[in-house]
């Protein structure tokens, strides 16, 4: 090997060691600063990760650093006997790793350490190590666009902004001359090698189909030779039918062998790719505390189940959202110490990470015991941005999500302007995942990312919409229903799937991704989605099947497309969009009614309408529109009128107030569905009543439809009559 070569080899290698050795460092020096008084047991551990550095540097001819390593090691020393620690040291400390791993990104990109932040933090090296420490002067918040961008692992002062250095590589053990040796494979190639285990997969899929199709000609060549039995056709067709059996035979074998190949390969790349829980959060403690101190707070992290194997890809995808949600818990959930005295908390805060498997599926949590969401500040700066308030704490609590939203009094470098935890919510849909939040006020916030054990296959249930073939995870499918119209309500305009204990939103999935709508049907099929705690039901043309596919990420102009997650590979090789099921029931919520059952034929015969309201001016309007529309009027003062009118003469339909004087709109509707006679006539529920819990007692008296007054339109009410008639 020549010298240059020699000499990028050896770079190389510093270069692996140095980022194993930052994190080392990282670690003992929290571990340090929250226990002092242990700097015995902590001191040697960091010395001799300093002088693994120093040695490799110098094998690296990265004289700077070797010279920085030897500084921090004369600064560090003297803590065994007895030197007094102060935070100016930790912070000297701690900038120090962070510009060693500054310099590594450096020379990996072949820049000069010329002008770094390894070279500017010399002189106080030099200093602290002859006693003297100067304060380290505190970092500049960044511009706005600086804030705005994805956030990146936070950096002590003196910090220059680098990207994300290059993945990590993963060790592999391997086995050379009887010797256990450490190999270093990277991320890219596994990824290559598990799309090649999937691809293997399908082909196998496929060879099981030509399996099934060479049985079913086998057996059309039985049949045929059974017909031409006794003539010279008969020889001919026995010899064809044994080379099929043979052919079968082998093939079977084949398929044997093939699927025990690729499944052991598949088993064996996804066992290359775990890694532990605990690997995949190296940073965050570090995070959390620079967050910490640069807010006057202190903060403990804790990891529950760490050694949990999960795959490297997934972890790398959760390194932003956890990122951001762990800061967000010190910046924005945790009190100050003297806060946290006064409520009977210890000064230092808690911040918990957990990982914890759920069949196929991942759920990892972010954990604070601070002060919980401030609903009433959520509201109202949602009011003030003119949008929807819910009046349910756990709906209330999800404004947190939106984009623009924060309840910060002032903007700072990790938070106010608002952006964040909608991206939070953007990278863990893209996982195929969601994210919930819970609290408990003045005792703390937990948010709950669920995501799937792995991102390159997948079991999915096939639809047809609007003549394409569409993919949705199995895991986020709770049910599949054939439609009646009994099954469906109308509340305030959107359509609604009634269960025994909810309202589920329902729309066509056809009208969501703007495809062309299939034709009314009697009974048309829906598939019931889940995404974290909230459902909805949308109807699709068909359902095909369900299979397990590849998938594959789309392309840079494709990856933002609406509700669209992935690409799925299915066995046949075609190509499916797989859809993101969160998405998809935020979508379904707020569609407008739609058409799902044919119209029956218009009747000649005027339809008779009882209609029942207690305010003269609102029964006078609402006959006006009903007439207007060719409906026959019985106007009631109140309810008792109605239900006493309904028995004299009978009706097409019940158009109702609630709040009526001897007998409101609820006991008219339960007296109705209790009759023999008039159970199935239509009731619709016209009131300013508009509390989730009103809602829900018209429904369950038996309303056929619900219109707030507040939102009340002539043509809502129409369409609602001439739906349900």
């Amino acid at each position: 090997m020549d010298r240059d070569r020699l000499a990028q080899a050896l770079l190389d290698s510093f270069l692996e060691e140095l980022e194993g050795h930052v994190v080392s460092l990282n670690r003992d020096l929290l571990a340090l600063e929250q226990a002092p008084a242990r700097a015995r047991e902590f001191i040697p551990g960091l010395l001799r990760t300093l002088h693994s550095v120093k040695g490799a540097s110098r094998a690296a001819s990265a004289s700077l650093v070797e010279t920085a390593c030897h500084r921090l090691e004369e600064v560090l020393e003297p803590l065994i006997h007895g030197r007094v620690t102060s935070p100016d040291l930790f912070e000297l400390c701690f900038a120090t790793v962070d510009a060693l791993d500054d310099a590594g990104r450096r020379l990996a990109s072949r820049q000069d350490l010329a002008g770094s932040p390894l070279e500017s933090l010399l002189p106080q090296l030099e200093q602290a190590a002859q006693g003297v420490l100067p304060p380290t002067p505190a970092s500049p918040e960044p511009p706005p666009e600086i804030a705005r961008a994805t956030p990146q692992p936070p950096k002590s002062p003196k910090k220059v902004a680098e990207p994300h250095p290059p993945e990590p590589e993963l060790p592999v053990p391997a086995v050379l001359s009887g010797e256990a040796l450490p190999v270093r494979v990277s991320g890219q190639k596994l990824d290559a090698l598990l799309g090649r285990s999937g691809e293997l997969r399908v082909a196998m899929l496929r060879l099981e189909g030509h399996a099934e199709s060479l049985e079913s000609l086998r057996d059309d060549v039985g049949s045929l030779r059974e017909a031409v039995r006794g003539t010279s056709s008969e020889t001919t067709l026995r010899r064809v039918e044994l080379e099929l059996a043979r052919v079968a035979r082998v093939l079977a074998q084949d398929r044997r062998a093939l699927f025990q190949s690729s499944t052991g390969l598949d088993d064996e790349v996804r066992r290359s790719r775990m890694l532990p829980f605990e690997e995949g959060c190296t940073g965050l403690e570090r995070a959390a505390r620079d967050v910490a101190h640069g807010m006057g707070r202190r903060v403990r992290m804790e990891i529950h189940g760490g050694g949990l194997d999960l795959d490297r890809s997934l972890l790398q995808s959760l390194r932003e959202p956890l990122l951001h949600l762990v800061r967000n818990a010190v910046a924005h959930g945790l009190e100050a110490p003297e806060e946290r005295v006064r409520h009977g908390k210890p000064e230092e805060g808690r911040v918990v990470l957990s990982a914890r498997l759920r069949g196929s599926r991942v759920e990892v949590a972010v954990e604070d015991d601070g002060r919980g969401l401030d609903l009433e500040a959520l509201r109202e700066r949602a009011r003030v941005r003119g949008l929807e308030v819910p009046e349910d704490d756990v709906e209330a609590a999800r404004l947190v999500f939106l984009p623009g939203l924060s309840t910060a009094a002032k903007v700072t470098a990790v938070s106010g302007r608002g952006v964040g935890l909608d991206v939070v919510r953007a990278q863990v849909e893209s996982l195929r995942g969601s994210v919930e939040v819970a609290f408990k006020a003045g005792q703390g916030t937990r948010f709950t990312l669920d995501v799937p054990l792995t991102l390159s296959t997948l079991r999915v249930l096939l639809v047809d919409v609007g003549g394409q073939v569409l993919a949705l995870a199995s895991e986020g499918v709770d049910r599949l229903l054939r439609l009646s119209p009994s099954d469906v309500r109308e509340v305030e305009g959107r359509m609604s799937w009634v269960t025994p204990d909810a309202l589920v939103p329902l729309a066509s999935l056809a009208d969501v991704l703007g495809l062309p709508s299939a034709p009314p049907r009697a009974r048309p099929s829906a598939v019931v989605l889940s995404a974290g705690t909230a459902r909805a039901a949308l109807v699709v043309d068909e359902v095909i099947a369900e299979q397990e596919v590849l998938v594959r990420s789309l392309g840079s102009r494709v990856k933002r497309a609406r509700h669209v997650a992935a690409a799925a590979v299915l066995p046949d090789g075609r190509m499916a969009l797989l859809l993101n099921p969160a998405s998809l029931v935020r979508a379904a919520g707020g569609r407008p009614s739609a058409h799902f059952f044919p119209t029956p034929k218009e009747q000649v015969v005027r339809r008779r309408v009882v209609l029942a309201d207690d305010s003269p001016t609102t029964r006078m309007l609402e006959q006006s529109i009903l007439e207007g529309a060719g409906y026959d009027v019985t106007a009631c003062a109140d309810g008792a009128e109605a239900w006493e009118r309904l028995q004299a003469g009978g009706a097409d339909a019940l158009v109702l107030d609630v709040e009526m004087p001897r007998m409101d709109g609820f006991s008219v509707t339960e007296a109705v569905r209790n009759s023999p006679r008039f159970n199935r006539v239509p009731v619709v529920l016209v009131t300013s009543r508009e509390k989730p819990e009103d809602k829900a007692r018209g429904l369950q008296a038996g309303a056929s439809a619900y219109i707030v007054k507040s939102a009340f339109d002539p043509t809502s009410l129409l369409e609602t009559l001439r739906r349900l008639l």
